[in-house]
């Protein structure tokens, strides 16, 4: 088990279905278009709902029993879904989930019982996506049939947990690893460590300097790139020279998920073992947004992308919940999931 995964069970735990506690919601997918069809993904299974949370319908089937650590739905033909899996590569849907094929051509043997972590999509190409796992980053150009190794520059680290893109100028990549961040300006064509003030000098040169949950870019200055881990939340105003450490006044530094808001500036939204925390000044000030919520340990956030005040959480125990108002106030989603 990579370190990685191993520090998040740790903290997240593990539930079984029958069981009075709900299954952890691993993964919230929310349908670019439609906002009643969402997916999420437990630890052991896919479900979705095309009735706003009402019904779910287990959409595993096909599938290898491998737990789903990451979802995307094609932008441009939502009814096409990716899943990608810990343990056996990337699954392909072109009818919104009823049947899964394996896309595994090119990826490493290695990679294929590893962990995938994140799918990101360039925004001119559908068929363009990056791939970030635990045996490094992987980029196909037709869709997932064909997948190439993206790590010149990856000197240090295997791992890549996550990947952001400057929405201004696609080209540029910034990759979350185990030992920090790295950056690119072709296309994950080469990378280049970009630590200055994120990593401890004596411990740059390490695998496991610092592991990074998600980096985003700011969509209002592209610049301004932010960095969540296991150790906190940092910032960079000029595209990773140089990074400062903010969030200190959260009570927990071991941030699970991050949303920057699409619609308002400034606007952070993080997620971990305390519930729901957000800033509305770029990371100065902090506030917790969890009213309503039965308990406080959130595994994932999604923003949804038809209406910029509705938000999902999933948590570790009370199921899946929905806010209308920006994380003001939490209601339940009725999530009766069954294997």
């Amino acid at each position: 088990m990579t370190q990685l995964v191993g520090l998040l069970l740790l903290f997240l735990g593990t539930t079984l279905l029958g069981c009075s506690r709900s299954d952890p919601i691993v993964v919230i997918q929310l349908h670019p278009k439609n906002p009643d069809i969402i997916y999420v993904a437990t630890n052991d299974y896919i479900y979705k709902t095309r009735d706003g949370g009402r019904t779910w319908t287990n959409l595993s089937r096909g599938m290898s029993h491998s737990r789903v650590i990451s979802m995307a739905v094609d932008p441009v033909y939502p009814a096409t879904v990716y899943a990608g899996t810990k343990g056996d590569a990337v699954f392909k849907s072109h009818d919104g989930g009823q049947r899964w094929i394996p896309m595994r051509t090119g990826l490493d043997d290695t990679t294929i019982t590893s962990v995938v972590n994140q799918f990101l999509f360039d925004p001119a190409d559908n068929q363009h996506i990056y791939l970030a796992t635990t045996m490094g980053v992987f980029e196909t150009k037709n869709g997932g049939e064909n997948w190439s190794k993206r790590m010149d520059g990856m000197k240090e680290v295997l791992m890549v947990v996550t990947l952001g893109m400057d929405p201004t100028r696609r080209q540029t990549l910034y990759a979350g690893t185990s030992g920090g961040v790295y950056k690119s300006v072709d296309q994950a064509g080469h990378w280049e460590k970009v630590n200055n003030g994120l990593v401890p000098a004596g411990m740059l040169k390490t695998s496991r300097a610092l592991n990074v949950t998600s980096i985003l870019v700011d969509p209002f200055e592209p610049n301004t790139v932010y960095a969540a881990t296991l150790s906190g939340l940092y910032k960079t105003l000029d595209g990773g020279q140089a990074w400062q450490r903010i969030g200190a006044s959260l009570s927990d530094q071991m941030i699970i998920g991050m949303v920057l808001d699409r619609a308002r500036r400034n606007v952070i939204y993080l997620v971990g073992r305390d519930g729901v925390h957000c800033s509305d000044d770029g990371g100065m000030t902090w506030k917790t947004l969890n009213n309503g919520l039965a308990t406080t340990n959130v595994r994932s956030i999604a923003q949804s992308e038809t209406d910029p005040n509705l938000f999902y959480v999933g948590t570790n125990g009370s199921g899946l919940y929905r806010s209308a108002n920006s994380g003001e106030i939490w209601e339940p989603i009725s999530t009766v999931l069954k294997g």
